[in-house]
């Protein structure tokens, strides 16, 4: 198989770049879970207001920080309200189960998004029978959906449905800022809709490692309790909150080349023979599209496409996904829509390959 020289699986594959590699070697560190690290400190503070918040807790993972918040938000038994292609549903291996001790209901939502009508739906009418309804949980973008955006007046709308059924309120804010600068809005404008939100810093914004998730001071207070259950502690962590002041600082804004170069390459392919694009799903950094037009599967598509220098990432069956981010260019972008034209026009399914 050729090297890889265009990877394009997922935001999360960033490498800091040197400037950021030069913050976290002069960071100045402390004991982080004493409160005595000034980066953290300061990076915690700064998410927090960048989010609308009153506090926030510096963690190791995005997953640590849904995690967390659904267990300061639930009790073993309660349920919490989501689209069916959560990613806390299908990618946090059972977490909410196995950490907070509560079930995902799963609602058919559209491109990602509930509708107040369906979150009115979902809540359970109080019996000792059944589990009590207590979180609705937003993702936004919503990855599975295809990096969809939402609208801020529809998270809106969504919160003070939940809360007039007293439900709380999450948003998962891993590719927030993606969200934020797609839709022309600041970051707390959604955040200040919901109890507890986060955005991570190892996707868009390049950090090697690390999520923030912010609320008010009593459920980080809360957080903090899980984060010690959890072992999160991370000692003189300012090595890494120093990437993420630094993401801050020069990585948001470049966020709308990604979004460009994903709608650059999404339409490039629209060309190539077997592949399908949903163009009006493109909103943000990915670019979903299936090749089961060309007769292959996603996983078969992706190795012709490996054995070119390209990585993607299949989801499964024939759908396939490309991430943009900063390490990935418009001449990169370019090279990897003629990459998978090339495959789609020769593919054919070689022995062993599955084909639906």
């Amino acid at each position: 198989m050729a090297d890889i020289t265009i990877n394009l699986y997922s935001d999360t594959q960033t490498r800091p770049t040197p400037g950021m590699r030069r913050a976290m070697a002069e960071a100045e560190v402390g004991d982080e879970q004493r409160g005595e690290d000034p980066t953290v400190n300061a990076l915690c503070e700064r998410v927090a207001a960048l989010l609308g918040h009153e506090a926030a807790v510096f963690l190791p993972s995005g997953t640590m920080c849904n995690q967390i918040a659904l267990a300061v938000h639930c009790r073993p038994g309660d349920e919490i309200i989501a689209d069916e292609n959560a990613h806390i549903l299908h990618v946090e291996g059972a977490g909410a189960a196995a950490i907070a001790g509560s079930l995902i209901r799963p609602v058919t939502g559209h491109r990602g998004m509930l509708s107040p009508e369906q979150v009115t739906a979902a809540v359970r009418t109080r019996t000792r029978y059944s589990p009590r309804s207590r979180l609705v949980a937003l993702e936004n973008t919503a990855n599975l959906a295809g990096g969809t955006v939402w609208p801020v007046e529809a998270v809106a709308a969504v919160a003070a449905t939940a809360r007039s059924h007293g439900l709380a309120v999450h948003m998962d804010g891993a590719r927030l800022l993606n969200a934020a600068v797609a839709a022309g809005v600041g970051a707390a404008e959604y955040g200040r809709l919901v109890d507890t939100v986060w955005i991570d810093l190892s996707k868009g914004l390049g950090c090697p490692v690390g999520a923030v998730l912010a609320g008010t001071a009593e459920l980080i207070d809360a957080a903090w309790d899980w984060k010690h259950r959890l072992g999160g502690a991370m000692r003189q962590a300012g090595i890494l909150a120093a990437a993420g002041l630094y993401a801050l600082d020069h990585h948001v804004d470049r966020l709308a080349d990604d979004h460009v170069r994903a709608r650059r390459l999404a339409e490039a392919i629209t060309e190539a023979p077997g592949v399908t694009v949903d163009l009006e799903g493109v909103q943000s950094n990915m670019a979903y599209f299936d090749v089961g037009g060309t007769g292959l599967d996603a996983a078969g598509f992706t190795v012709r496409c490996q054995q070119h220098g390209l990585d993607l990432c299949p989801m499964g069956g024939t759908t396939i996904r490309a991430v943009t981010h900063l390490d990935v260019g418009s001449a990169g972008i370019d090279t990897a829509a003629r990459i998978i034209v090339k495959v789609a026009q020769t593919a054919q399914p070689a022995s062993g390959e599955a084909v639906e």
